[in-house]
């Protein structure tokens, strides 16, 4: 019998893990369990740093970004030490289960804890980067894009003003699902993402050829490229510089960062938040255990943690090929 959970988000935040503390924290209720939420991370099992999560604690946040337990990374679950002190605080607060709102990383801090904690554990994907495989979409990556697009859009108006080119780089880390996406979305002419050939330095004929094709076809005229983070090793603003130099026409790099990860949960990752959120608990309550909650096909359903971070999930390969024949063309 599940009679007490805890609760905590951990990695990079993302529009919607309120939503999915809300939707836990409410099922927990209406199942007569207690929930104990933990702040900032895994620190919070370490440091004693909780509270009592009631019904009205979480009432009215569904709307918010950010997380309204906080979140962190933590160093101390890279070593066994950290782990059996997290897990001896669950142990010490008797909590039946927790989950775990986050993403990859934080999958593989809750596996390391599992090793030494005799409660069940079950993550909830947190994370705008949509790099988790056992689930179509990732809690916040549909509000990442419209964040994103917002910005592109407002940069395509001072781009044709100035009959510029701009390079816009978005987050993703090693993934890009939120390059190609917004970029698509925004009838971006160039993309540029891990998935796709790497630009070498001292090559940058795959980008330069399509830009001067371009000014042939259509003149000079705006130019946007959508470039995920860490695909040049200088970085943006030095490819900036260098096709600046290459092509004679003024370049600007625009990096938008962490305002990705902010702002009001569009209604697709309030929905699929609280469902996530829910499920979790109600699969908890059925004994599950070291498996993620996540929807594929529109279907709830569960997936192995320890293989979260196995990276099979492919961006879509339609617009892959889309996109880049369109480039070339």
């Amino acid at each position: 019998m599940i009679k007490r959970i805890g609760i905590l988000t951990s990695g990079g935040d993302a529009p919607g893990m309120n939503a999915a503390i809300r939707a836990a924290v409410l099922t927990a209720a209406a199942n007569n369990i207690d929930v104990i939420g933990f702040h900032h991370g895994f620190n919070g099992l370490l440091d004693n740093e909780y509270q009592t999560m009631l019904p009205q604690h979480v009432q009215h946040i569904i709307q918010y970004g950010g997380t309204i337990l906080k979140s962190a990374r933590c160093k101390a679950l890279y070593e066994t030490e950290g782990a059996i002190k997290a897990a001896k605080a669950l142990e010490e607060l008797q909590l039946d289960a927790v989950i775990i709102i986050g993403g990859d990383g934080s999958f593989r801090g809750a596996l390391s804890i599992a090793e030494h904690y005799n409660g069940q554990i079950i993550g909830v994907p947190g994370t705008i980067d949509n790099d988790v495989d056992g689930t179509d979409y990732t809690i916040g990556f549909a509000t990442a894009i419209d964040t994103a697009l917002d910005a592109i859009d407002k940069i395509r108006d001072t781009a044709d003003a100035f009959e510029r080119i701009f390079l816009i780089e978005l987050m993703g880390r090693h993934s890009g699902y939120i390059t190609l996406s917004a970029g698509i979305a925004a009838g971006a002419e160039q993309i540029i993402c891990p998935e796709f050939a790497a630009i070498k330095p001292d090559n940058l004929k795959d980008l330069i050829i399509p830009i001067q094709h371009a000014q042939l076809l259509r003149g000079k005229s705006s130019y946007i490229i959508v470039v995920a983070e860490n695909s040049y090793p200088a970085g943006t603003t030095a490819l900036a510089e260098a096709l600046s130099e290459a092509l004679g026409i003024e370049c600007r790099a625009c990096i938008l960062g962490h305002i990705q990860r902010g702002g009001r949960p569009v209604g697709a990752d309030r929905i699929l938040a609280t469902k996530l959120g829910a499920y979790a608990v109600e699969q908890l309550i059925a004994g599950a255990h070291l498996v993620m909650a996540g929807e594929v096909n529109q279907q709830l359903s569960l997936y192995p943690l320890a293989k979260t971070g196995d990276k099979t999930k492919q961006i879509d390969p339609y617009l892959v090929r889309w996109q880049q024949y369109i480039a070339s063309d």
